[in-house]
This record gives structure tokens, C-alpha cells and sequence, in this order.
């Protein structure tokens, strides 16, 4: 599928990129990018208050996008990253029509560069809504109509995430047991269509090789710097770009679940409803 909002009217490459997903997940991806463009003036927004994602309502994901992207509207955004599959899956599509500026959703953006690995037999973990929005497999298919797809929710995975809990022989438990249905199918590959999901791999290999997990944040942020630079917004400032981290609820949680990925301080809550 080709991206919906490829133009923009504007064209300041001094404004900042912006990030967000229901909690911590997104940080998978932001680490990423910070790597790999450090001279991004970034912000992040975890929507804590109404994670998790995966068991909401359409027209509720909406609501949520809507508020957070006119949030990052007042803050002077050049590019908001969709760090969140679900939100990509239920919500790009109307969203995308109401911004002047560029959106880089998750799914969409990666669904080409999958399609052409080189894999017979693909499986995604994702949320209950992505799974149930089919956008996954839809848009690998019509890039690649001839690979087998085996989709499988993990419902409790973003709360084990969120509260820091993976460890836990009964969270282990539940782990194993969802990647044991999914190993069923015999995937060559495995999709960890959730930005939190990465940070159960060091669980999930004990139970089977980590080369057979694919971390869609590897291409996401390779094209979004494709893209940026192709739209000749990438900031050319020579020093370290600033960040600052907002949520809608829980900050010191937050800050407590992201050192996995990025080491979080001073995430400021703030009332974007």
C-alpha cells in the first residue's frame, strides 16, 4: 500500500519528530532511530492512561490518535512515527487524511520490505485488534500473494510488558504457552507485530532460536531516514538533537519499564483527552 500523506505543505527540517505507542513499546523503535539519526530534535508520547491498545474499540483507537496528533500538532511536529501496530492498523488510514504533516505508520511501512524475505511460512504475534483488523496480513499479501500466513493474539503480553513482570514463572508460563500454539504452525519466521513485544525476546529464547523473531523497528526506522532524507527534512544540525517524554498516566512506571530499551528520566504527564 502506498502511504497516504506523502507530500506535506510544509517543509522546516528544524521541527521535530514525534513518536508515540500506549506505553513503552514504542521506545523499541525510538532507541532505534536515535541511533541511527541522533541529531533529530525528538518528543514521545506514551498513552499509558488507555493501554492496553489491543482490546479497544475502532472509533476509541480514533479518539486516541486524533488527540494525541493534535497534541503533537502544537508542538510544532514535522513527522509523527506510528510506533504502535495497532493504532497503524485501525487508525492510519483516517488520520492520515487530517495532517499537514508526514506519518509513518508501523505496518504499512514495513510490508513490503517483509514480503520480500525470503520465508514460506510466516507467524505474527500481534494484539487482538491488529489481528482482527487483517491489515497485516493484507498488506505482506499484496506484495507477496503466495506466502502462508499464521496470525496469533497475545492478550496478556502488553500488561506483562507494562508491568515489568516477564521474569515471573506464571508470565513465563503464559509466554511459552502462546509461542508453543504459534511453533504448531511451523513459521519459518515469527513477526513480533507489537512494538512491546521485544522486550519478551530474552523469554521467548529459551524456547526457540532468536534469529526466528523479526523485529519490524529494524526497517521501520531505515525507511523512515529513506523518506526524510528523500523529502529533504532531515535536520542538519551537527549536534545531539533534544528529547522529552510525555504520558497520559503513570510517568514513574513508565520510567521504570523502559530501561530495557532506553533509559527513560523525567517523563512529564500530561491531559491530552
Amino acid at each position: 500500500m502506498e502511504l497516504l500523506n506523502t507530500s506535506i505543505q510544509k517543509n522546516n527540517k528544524s521541527e521535530k519528530v514525534a513518536f508515540f505507542d500506549s506505553g513503552v513499546g514504542g521506545l523499541t523503535v525510538y532507541s532505534k532511530f536515535r541511533k541511527l539519526i541522533p541529531t533529530e530534535d525528538c518528543i514521545y508520547f506514551g498513552d499509558l492512561k488507555h493501554l492496553p491498545y489491543g482490546n479497544k474499540t475502532k472509533e476509541e483507537l480514533i479518539g486516541y490518535s486524533r488527540n494525541i496528533f493534535d497534541f503533537f500538532k502544537s508542538k510544532n511536529v514535522k513527522a509523527v512515527v506510528m510506533a504502535c501496530n495497532t493504532s497503524s492498523a485501525a487508525t492510519y488510514s483516517t488520520v492520515s487524511k487530517e495532517y499537514d504533516f508526514k506519518i509513518y505508520p508501523i505496518i504499512q511501512s514495513c510490508a513490503s520490505i517483509i514480503a520480500k524475505q525470503n520465508i514460506n511460512n510466516l507467524g505474527i504475534f500481534a494484539t487482538q485488534s491488529t489481528i482482527s483488523s487483517g491489515v497485516y496480513e493484507s498488506e505482506i499479501k499484496s506484495y507477496n500473494p503466495k506466502m502462508k500466513i499464521f496470525s496469533q493474539s497475545c492478550p496478556q503480553w502488553v500488561n506483562i510488558v507494562e508491568s515489568n513482570t516477564q521474569n515471573e514463572p506464571d508470565k513465563v508460563a503464559i509466554i511459552e504457552a502462546d509461542l508453543k500454539k504459534m511453533l504448531n504452525n511451523n513459521p519459518d519466521k515469527i513477526i513480533l507485530g507489537c512494538t512491546h513485544y521485544p522486550y519478551l525476546l530474552e523469554v521467548l529464547s529459551r524456547y526457540a532460536d532468536k534469529t526466528m523473531f523479526i523485529d519490524p523497528a529494524e526497517f521501520f526506522v531505515e525507511y523512515i531516514k529513506s523518506d526524510l532524507e528523500k523529502s529533504n527534512l532531515l535536520n542538519p544540525q551537527a549536534k545531539t538533537g533534544t528529547e522529552a517524554f510525555f504520558v497520559s498516566a503513570n510517568p514513574e512506571q513508565f520510567e521504570v519499564a523502559s530501561k530495557m530499551f532506553y533509559d527513560v528520566e523525567n517523563a512529564e504527564k500530561i491531559d491530552i483527552d
